[in-house]
């Protein structure tokens, strides 16, 4: 933003004019500075709400509050609210997004990508979801769980059970999408005690965690709209029948036309681990 030369440093011996400190609210009169600042904490203290200065400026003027764009634009700046990383703390914050669209590995267990499914039940008359873990190097599916529900707390016991069954290496990337489930503050607190790190696609870019959303399309189109099923049970029995077929059997273009399991036991001696229970 180009900044405006009314409050500039004096020129030529000739000094501008100060910045005024007051706002004009219709209510309540004129307000200070840090009035402004607590109305534009309570805005982003909104589940639903991230926004920049202009946008703010419309939801103050709502509020009541007489101010400009570039009036608001100073007061964000000079309190550091213009970055996200600098804005009110809420659930979910502190998130750290994927850095590169694509994924590159070397090696079994460098980064893993998770999704949540929904799978409609005609028996029931409603949706289950499928959580599935993916690894990205060898694209072997690790586990998979299948529910009409799914909260944080299934989520830890999930990935507890995912990690406990191997020596994993030190470094051990998980991505996934923006889901309240993945983003609750006690799965995060979990992964960083387990030493395990996070990383977060960005809005509305499936593609961030493409092999986990293209292991799910192909469960789509592979299961779901051919094989005719009712009840929850039958699905959870073709599901588990499906992930062996699909790790063992099922051979995989990007892999050069190998299975999953076969990468993986090509690939595994690239790092010091074993399964627990073998």
């Amino acid at each position: 933003m180009v900044e405006s030369s009314y409050y500039r440093a004096p020129i030529l011996g000739r000094k501008g004019n100060s910045p005024s400190k007051l706002t004009f609210h219709k209510t309540i009169g004129h307000v200070d500075q840090a009035s402004i600042v607590n109305a534009i904490k309570n805005v982003l203290g909104h589940e639903f709400i991230d926004c920049g200065y202009r946008l703010m400026t419309a939801y103050l003027k709502r509020d009541g509050y007489l101010i400009n764009h570039k009036k608001l634009y100073r007061i964000m700046k000079e309190e550091g609210m213009l970055k996200l990383g600098d804005r009110i703390k809420r659930s979910g914050s502190g998130r750290k997004f994927v850095k590169f669209r694509k994924v590159s590995t070397t090696r079994p267990f460098e980064c893993l990508e998770m999704d949540i499914k929904m799978v409609w039940v005609p028996g029931a008359g409603k949706n289950a979801y499928l959580l599935s873990i993916i690894d990205v190097h060898t694209r072997r599916v690790l586990k998979d769980y299948f529910s009409f529900s799914i909260k944080q707390d299934k989520v830890i016991a999930f990935l507890s059970e995912v990690f406990m069954d191997y020596r994993y290496p030190e470094s051990v990337v998980i991505r996934s999408d923006n889901g309240s489930q993945f983003i609750a503050r006690s799965v995060r607190e979990y992964l960083g005690l387990i030493g395990v790190a996070q990383e977060f696609t960005h809005v509305a870019t499936p593609e961030e965690n493409a092999h986990i959303e293209a292991y799910h399309g192909i469960l789509k189109k592979e299961v779901f709209q051919r094989i005719d099923y009712r009840t929850f049970g039958e699905i959870e029995r073709i599901l588990k029948r499906y992930v062996t077929f699909y790790n063992n059997e099922r051979l995989h273009g990007l892999l050069g036309r190998i299975t999953p399991m076969e990468k993986w036991n090509t690939d595994k001696h690239l790092i010091l681990m074993e399964k627990l229970t073998a």
